[in-house]
């Protein structure tokens, strides 16, 4: 499974967040480095806390720059990585001014990758938890073998005892590592969550406005089937009882198809604005997919230049107007079909979910739809085809609705297309 990424505008106020924490901590590290200093009255010179006293002005210094790089626009992930990347560094540093082997800021390693996993997610924080086993583990050993002299002398309480330095190093890279995992599989189930929870928001301000669409559209269209209706009548009894001339015939056959072109558009917004009840019946899912798919595969429009595959389930019931159900697929496989220019394929797969539904996934290899209009598709009349109407994904939306399911589009640019459908089957 491909590791998620943060999107620029989560990232920078993670980012953000992570600045202002790093201040906190330096802040609240040189109030206590004072403390101490003071406590014991140190007059002397003390290399240690001359040592901690330089490490905090530099994350001052660096969080200075963090904050000019972040304003100007640079890379956002790779100024999060330089910025944890660091912070290993300032740790380590830490824990060398404070004894290194006996030192009780080792933990401050857990802190830099649990908040690296909120930001990278797995991929991120195993490598930040590497990186922190491998300065931790190199500077115990350099310590050990007296190459490394951290400020807080304790060489001869290890210089016999390998097997207590080797368990140390292994255990804290093990935990290194475990709160790598289990805090980015957190990370990534509140990610998915926090998705999940803003689709069905989208969802459910899409019904609403919809609804309320519909209500109005209803009445609209009403109004104005009747006095087209009388036009066409009018229009008809004209055309057969008085005789014109080429031209005037010409006009009338032009009056009368755009009049039934409106007509049927009328009749596409009344089933969005108000879809009929239907006979509901129970039937077979993939009885009448294999039907509509017949059918569609004829159209010498799309048969020659689109190829169509299927991973059906057998067995799966559910109650619906077969007629609607019909209506919603050819739509959908219209749409995937104009959506692939040249030769392109329409793969159609049937999954059960766990719960009371099946999943119906309709994927093309078409030119895909930009992300600016992947929340406008199910408003009526919004379109992109030069001669569509806008009302096709909006009634599929609608007649979904109706029986209780929904409808779910994925898509990237120059990559194709996935619609999910989810409807309730019969147990």
């Amino acid at each position: 499974m491909d590791t998620p990424v943060p999107s620029d505008n989560d990232l920078q106020k993670k980012i953000k967040w992570l600045m202002l924490f790093r201040v906190i901590f330096t802040v609240f590290l040189l109030g206590s480095t004072i403390s101490v200093h003071y406590r014991q009255q140190i007059v002397s010179q003390n290399t240690s806390l001359e040592f901690l006293y330089g490490i905090i002005a530099g994350v001052f210094i660096l969080s200075i720059g963090y904050a000019v790089t972040l304003r100007y626009g640079m890379n956002l992930l790779r100024i999060a990585y330089l910025q944890i990347i660091f912070d290993t560094i300032i740790v380590s540093l830490i824990i060398f001014a404070t004894g290194c082997y006996s030192s009780i800021f080792s933990f401050l390693y857990i802190l830099v990758i649990v908040y690296s996993s909120q930001l990278f997610f797995r991929k991120g924080s195993m490598f930040i938890a590497a990186l922190s086993s491998i300065q931790y583990g190199l500077m115990i050993d350099l310590e050990y073998y007296g190459i490394l002299k951290p400020f807080v002398d304790v060489r001869s309480q290890l210089a016999d005892d390998l097997t207590q330095v080797t368990y140390k190093i292994v255990i804290t890279m093990i935990a290194f590592f475990a709160v790598a995992f289990l805090s980015s599989l957190l990370a990534e189930q509140a990610r998915s969550s926090r998705k999940k929870l803003i689709d069905m928001e989208e969802h459910v301000r899409r019904v609403d406005r919809m609804a309320y669409m519909g209500e109005m559209a209803a009445g609209l269209a009403h109004e104005i089937r009747n006095p087209l209706a009388s036009l066409t009548g009018s229009i008809q009894m004209l055309k057969e009882e008085l005789q014109f001339h080429p031209g005037q015939e010409k006009l009338m056959r032009i009056i009368m198809r755009e009049a039934d072109r409106l007509s049927i558009l009328l009749s596409d917004f009344l089933l969005f604005a108000r879809p009929p009840s239907g006979n509901v019946t129970e039937f077979f899912v993939e009885d009448v997919l294999l039907e509509t798919l017949g059918l569609f595969e004829r159209d010498m429009s799309y048969c020659r230049r689109v190829s169509i595959t299927t991973d059906l389930i057998s067995g799966v019931r559910i109650a619906m107007d077969p007629i609607h159900f019909r209506q919603i697929l050819w739509n959908l496989l219209l749409n995937a079909a104009e959506a692939i220019p040249d030769q392109g394929k329409i793969h159609i797969r049937m999954q059960n979910q766990q719960n009371k539904y099946v999943e119906l996934r309709i994927a093309d290899t078409g030119h895909g739809i930009s992300p600016e209009h992947i929340n406008l598709i199910f408003n009526p009349f919004f379109t992109t085809k030069p001669a569509g109407t806008g009302l096709g994904l909006a009634v599929v939306h609608r007649l979904l609705e109706t029986y209780g399911g929904s409808m779910d589009v994925e898509s990237q640019i120059n990559e194709g297309t996935v619609v999910t459908l989810k409807i309730k089957k019969v147990k």
